[in-house]
């Protein structure tokens, strides 16, 4: 995706984000912002670098100043498309020179900046040496809603992509698990995520029997058996945009208990997508859906937050658990996904990704909640 952006996007589109980025700052206290490499330059630019490496890429955002691309010289021709195309001025450097003294030039010695989670830090350190009256907070702190609130047109791209991990479930549902290794149905999996129009597949979690009671497991070499309970929790990106679904299947027929477990979480997964709505705390997801698991006696086995938010990466903020208090927006993307995991012998978890509407909810994954049975 080296110097592109996925459509829908345009130069507008990326400035009227840059602009809204710079405001959020301002309100925040924040002199401006330093985006490194990774999914906030990706949202606000469109560009990716060719390499990720040591050599300093950051985009400078503050009020009063058009955006700025820092940037090797080497690296200065993919660049140069990327700029043009988000209406970037572009500085660059050749090594040799001093970066942090370019990008000090940019920055008001003694403000306070936000910048981006995944900088590295030597960038962090190089930028306190040549202006040490400066101070940075992470954006995730700083500016939790910033890439938060999707519009519309990133609501569809993300349906889009939750209705293709929908399709490689119900493909996946129909191929052999007995027999066969966690690690061969996680490469089905992945395939089939590829064919229907995944990019990038980041995760293909396969926990079988005992396995499926670790929350991620991701896949082993245990082989499949018949009687087990097999947790399958998938997804990568399409179009630039994430999804992440979770269904547990059975092979073969369950016990009594099994099916209670996984009707347990079913009931606290609707519980939980029920409970979404504009102004409500994102706490108060977690909350109604860890209330059904408790009050059933399995509160000690669920043992992770109820959600977390999704757009160009498959975790970002906000996230749906107890403590959050920020309230829910119509276009805020989201799993929600309880799970039972008993230790030793099986778990159960059911995941959607949910967004906000005017109203209440919609889902993103419509593939059936109820236990299904595969051989």
């Amino acid at each position: 995706m080296t110097g592109t952006t996925p459509a829908p996007f345009t130069a507008a589109d990326h400035r009227a984000r840059m602009e809204r980025a710079v405001r959020s700052a301002a309100d925040a206290g924040l002199a401006g912002l330093l985006v490194a490499p990774g999914p906030d330059m990706v949202w606000l630019t469109g560009y990716t670098p060719t390499a990720v490496t040591e050599r300093l890429t950051v985009l400078v955002l503050a009020p009063g100043r058009d955006p700025v691309l820092v940037v090797p010289a080497l690296e200065a021709p993919d660049a140069e498309h990327a700029a043009g195309a988000a209406a970037l001025t572009l500085r660059d450097w050749t090594d040799g020179k001093d970066p942090y003294a370019v990008t000090a030039g940019l920055l008001d010695g003694r403000g306070r900046y936000g910048i981006s989670d995944n900088a590295w830090a030597m960038h962090l350190l190089g930028l306190q040496r040549a202006l040490p009256e400066t101070s940075y907070a992470a954006l995730t702190d700083a500016l939790p809603m910033l890439r938060a609130v999707k519009d519309a047109a990133e609501v569809e791209l993300l349906a889009a992509a939750g209705a293709a991990a929908d399709q490689a479930f119900e493909a996946i549902r129909k191929v052999p698990f007995a027999g066969r290794r966690e690690s061969d149905v996680g490469h089905d999996l992945a395939g089939l995520l590829t064919r229907f129009g995944h990019s990038q597949v980041d995760f293909t979690i396969v926990g079988s029997g005992p396995n499926g009671a670790n929350p991620h497991h991701e896949v082993g070499d245990r082989v499949i058996r018949t009687g087990d309970m097999v947790v399958l929790d998938f997804g990568g990106l399409k179009d630039g945009y994430g999804s992440d679904t979770t269904r547990t299947v059975h092979v073969g027929e369950p016990t009594e208990e099994e099916r209670r477990v996984h009707d347990l979480v079913r009931a606290a997964q609707e519980a939980g997508f029920r409970a979404v709505r504009p102004g409500v705390a994102c706490q108060e997801v977690d909350r109604a859906a860890r209330a059904v698991i408790t009050d059933a006696g399995y509160g000690a086995y669920f043992i992770h937050r109820t959600g977390h938010g999704i757009g160009v990466t498959t975790h970002e903020p906000p996230y749906m658990i107890e403590g959050e208090e920020l309230p829910l927006v119509p276009g805020m993307c989201f799993s929600v996904e309880p799970g039972v995991y008993l230790p030793g012998r099986f778990g159960v978890r059911i995941e959607d990704i949910v967004t906000v509407t005017e109203d209440g909810g919609r889902r993103l994954n419509n593939t059936t909640r109820e236990m299904v049975i595969v051989d």
